[in-house]
């Protein structure tokens, strides 16, 4: 069998050390080429390579992002069905490590290694289906989530704040305060949602379209503003209509405790296993796929791709 290993050299967890334990961990079953990424973008490029070439397994080792962009390039790189492509290993490297997680791997490249070496060994793998956001600007497909205003604000914020260098919560967390309390329209809402039943919601600040669940993790905790959001469903939506404190801080304190079932109050618009909807603004917005900001857009039309790749879990 052979495996095509797409290395995110920044990722927080991924060293030379790291790799090269993988690469002979991985010897004794796979055939590995190494590739390290060099720039955004360049794991889609890898990712459709291998897939072009036939091979077996992709494995991403490094954080959402990387692992995001693997994900495009199987699904760009040929093949009309999951068992047409690649199955794709994930190894976490970054900060979050959301799809990993969620899949219920450790967070932790070296820990991930034997779950996957017995996954390959067992031939064990899991079909799961995705997300697929129109921009206007580009397509791309996410595995667990999509956000629009505030959260993406945020990520921008922490790639101001990092600088080319590595993020961490404390980082998020101070990002967001600044984020929440000096820059962001709390007083203006500029969503509007519209399903594929024809239902409107309009006066939104913010919308969470999550294919999977939770939406991310604060360190160990993870948040959770769509519980019932699975990789076999159609899309969740999770929006709010106010920014002001209280409501911000009741839906946050509901995302934390998964027993609460979510956040629920009057502020609070939901949708679940939708197969379609489209977000309009009245202004343009800055828009985040799997923790990647993309800029800001002002008309997005969502899509549920199911059964679309493989993962080795």
């Amino acid at each position: 069998m052979h495996a095509m290993l797409i290395a995110n050299p920044t990722a927080t967890s991924t060293t030379l050390r790291a790799r090269e334990l993988l690469t002979r961990a991985f010897a004794g079953d796979l055939k590995v080429e190494t590739a390290e990424t060099r720039h955004r973008g360049h794991a889609t490029e890898l990712a459709a390579l291998a897939a072009a070439r036939g091979y077996d397994f992709v494995i991403a080792l490094g954080g959402d992002g990387t692992v995001n962009e693997a994900v495009n390039g199987l699904m760009a790189g040929g093949g009309t069905g999951a068992d047409d492509r690649p199955a794709l290993a994930v190894l976490p490297g970054g900060n979050a490590n959301v799809l990993a997680r969620a899949l219920g791997l450790p967070n932790d490249p070296l820990r991930s290694i034997a779950a996957i070496l017995g996954a390959l060994r067992a031939g064990r793998t899991r079909t799961i289906g995705l997300g697929h956001v129109a921009t206007g600007v580009e397509d791309r497909y996410f595995t667990f989530t999509t956000g629009l205003g505030l959260d993406a604000e945020v990520v921008r914020a922490v790639e101001e704040l990092r600088g080319g260098g590595k993020a961490s919560n404390a980082m998020y967390v101070r990002g967001g305060l600044r984020q929440f309390f000096s820059a962001t329209d709390r007083r203006h809402p500029a969503l509007e949602v519209r399903d594929d039943r024809g239902r409107v919601a309009r006066g939104l600040f913010l919308a969470f379209v999550s294919n999977a669940s939770p939406w991310t993790y604060l360190g160990p905790r993870p948040i959770v503003p769509s519980p019932r959001a699975g990789f076999g469903t159609g899309l969740d939506l999770f929006g709010l209509r106010s920014l002001d404190v209280l409501p911000v801080l009741g839906a946050l304190a509901q995302m934390t405790v998964p027993a609460t079932g979510g956040p629920r109050g009057r502020h609070v618009v939901e949708l679940h296993d939708v197969p379609e909807l489209t977000i309009k603004t009245t202004r343009p917005m800055a828009l985040q796929v799997d923790g990647d900001y993309l800029g800001l857009r002002d008309h997005l039309v969502f899509h549920s791709v199911p059964k679309a790749i493989r993962v080795v879990i």
